[in-house]
């Protein structure tokens, strides 16, 4: 189902406001080096949970920093509660899941360029195997 325009501008406005809280957050804990990116936010229907799409700079440190951030979601959610205040009237429940798009375009890449053949050694594809 194709998402409705209130959803659109909803994602919008979260996705604009997370970067910003996202990476002074980064900056003020010491992080210096990473970059953390929002490249997707996605609204439910009801407007209840937002589904936030992060992409992590270097990526060996994505796993422990997705940790942080979820145990931090509530401080996250009342930041950008404070932000939004006027533009929303109820700030969904956030939800943070790491985007590994650019990783998956890499090894498609790499495959393409035969340095990695996946019909060879079947291994990288299994994680992108749907469940």
């Amino acid at each position: 189902m194709e998402e409705s325009q209130r959803q659109k501008k909803i994602g919008s406005v979260l996705q604009r406001d997370l970067v910003d809280v996202l990476q002074k957050a980064a900056t003020q804990g010491g992080m210096q080096g990473v970059l953390i990116s929002v490249s997707k936010v996605k609204v439910t229907v009801d407007l209840s949970v937002a589904k936030v799409y992060l992409s992590i700079f270097p990526n060996n440190k994505g796993a422990a920093l997705i940790e942080g951030i979820k145990s931090n979601a509530p401080l996250i959610k009342h930041e950008l509660a404070q932000r939004t205040k006027h533009q929303l009237r109820r700030m969904p429940r956030l939800e943070f899941f790491i985007d590994d798009s650019l990783e998956y375009i890499d090894q498609i890449d790499k495959s393409l360029k035969r340095t990695e053949n996946p019909i060879k050694d079947p291994s990288f594809l299994d994680k992108r195997k749907k469940s």
